[in-house]
């Protein structure tokens, strides 16, 4: 008997315009919808608490009453999304004649399977990825609106890191580090991009010939550009530095690597960073992976964030929360300031305070801006357009004509201008 499958993705924080964004996507439930689909079951994908109404007008076929309710879960901090998504079709279909049975996956579920099965409604926890829904394709169609379809795909050629980073969960869900030799049968037509979800792609034995098969791919017109969600790893790139050109060749944009170490660390993160300038990369479209929170306190952070400006990078902004941390209350407003660590993690045995944090967020995005842009130094007047575009102008091409920082200081204090120059350390 053909049976209907609900798979559902909780309301989690991702702002609207990110819903279809590529760092959110819910691969696994597509995967699991491909999978389905081909059993010759009905499927339908549901984003957030929809009402029984609802759900019969998604897709094809007006049923709203599932078999199987298949939700997903994300980081172990979004678990409060996870349990009130539970809590809603656990209700919502308590008194149909089907009663059917939620079943959680996803990372938290993995990391967490015990405290998952622990919220009221859960009937089931998959821990892990699931190897027959591994082997299909995403049904990109159960999300896709308006009717355009989405412009990239997502691919694996690997699962699992040979790492055993201690902040990371990826070696604690996926223990086996499995590799593809081949992408070319993971693609779909008609998509532009193609997005990485590996965790380590660098790692992969046969990188070399993946590299290779997209760069025809490119060269043929049948895709455009290439990310690396998770990054390179920059130590694979110092062993083998002749794999960047071929990265910027096959159409990789914004790679990333990460600088997780000491500040002491910075004459190899420099190199990293060299061999993907030879490659071909502009500096300022080269990201850092900054992980802050974390055993590296806030005055050494500081020295890290003002070298990744001497080199002309960005940082990507990198809040350690622990593996185990159930909630996540962070407020970036202003107004939030003075939060405590019983709202969000804060790493105080190193030092860490909710001002440092803030200052440190402040700091790298500032900074950031900056970096695009070519500015030496951050104002929150020209950011808003408090001043006009010709003031800005003008006293841009007065600041050229300077030779010191301290004559620049003194013209836009006589300005009335506020300046922040990324390159002077944070006294806090």
């Amino acid at each position: 008997m053909n049976k209907k499958i609900l798979l559902v993705e909780p309301s989690f924080p991702v702002p609207r315009k990110s819903k279809n964004h590529k760092n959110f996507l819910p691969i696994g439930l597509l995967k699991l919808g491909a999978m389905h689909k081909q059993r010759g079951n009905k499927v339908k994908l549901i984003r957030g608490n929809k009402n029984k109404k609802e759900i019969a007008k998604k897709g094809k076929g007006r049923w709203y009453v599932p078999h199987k309710v298949l939700i997903t879960s994300l980081f172990t901090y979004w678990k409060p999304y996870v349990e009130n998504c539970v809590k809603h079709y656990k209700d919502l279909f308590k008194d149909t004649y089907l009663n059917p049975k939620i079943r959680v996956g996803g990372i938290y579920a993995s990391l967490m399977p015990e405290d998952c099965k622990k919220i009221n409604g859960v009937d089931e926890v998959f821990r892990g990825v699931h190897p027959e829904a591994e082997k299909y394709k995403p049904a990109y169609k159960l999300i896709e609106q308006n009717p355009e379809p989405l412009d990239y795909q997502i691919v694996h050629t690997s699962r699992g890191c040979p790492r055993k980073c201690e902040f990371c969960g990826t070696w604690r869900i996926e223990p086996e580090f499995k590799t593809e030799g081949s992408i070319k049968d993971q693609l779909v037509d008609g998509k532009e991009g193609v997005v990485f979800y590996d965790n380590n792609i660098l790692k992969n034995p046969y990188i070399t010939d993946i590299l290779e098969e997209l760069i025809e791919l490119k060269e043929e017109g049948k895709i455009k550009w290439c990310e690396s969600q998770s990054g390179f790893d920059g130590r694979v790139l110092l062993e083998e530095p002749e794999l960047a050109k071929k990265i910027y060749k096959a159409g990789f944009r914004y790679p990333r690597i990460a600088w997780d170490g000491q500040f002491e660390d910075k004459e190899k993160i420099k190199r990293q960073i060299e061999i993907l300038h030879e490659g071909g990369f502009d500096y300022k479209d080269i990201f850092l992976f900054v992980l802050y929170n974390w055993e590296i306190p806030f005055g050494e952070m500081e020295k890290k964030r003002i070298k990744c400006f001497e080199w002309g990078v960005q940082i990507s902004d990198c809040r350690f929360r622990p593996l185990d941390q159930t909630h996540d209350n962070y407020n970036p407003q202003k107004y939030a300031k003075g939060q405590s660590e019983n709202e969000y993690y804060i790493h105080t045995e190193r030092g860490w305070t909710d001002e440092k944090i803030r200052e440190f967020r402040r700091n790298v995005r500032r900074q950031n801006i900056c970096v695009r842009f070519g500015y030496d130094f951050y104002s929150p007047d020209f950011e808003r357009m408090k001043i006009s575009k010709e003031k800005i102008r003008k006293i841009r091409k007065k600041l050229k004509q300077l030779s010191s920082k301290e004559k620049m200081k003194d013209y836009l204090e006589k300005e009335d201008i506020i300046y922040w120059f990324p390159d002077e350390k944070s006294d806090l």
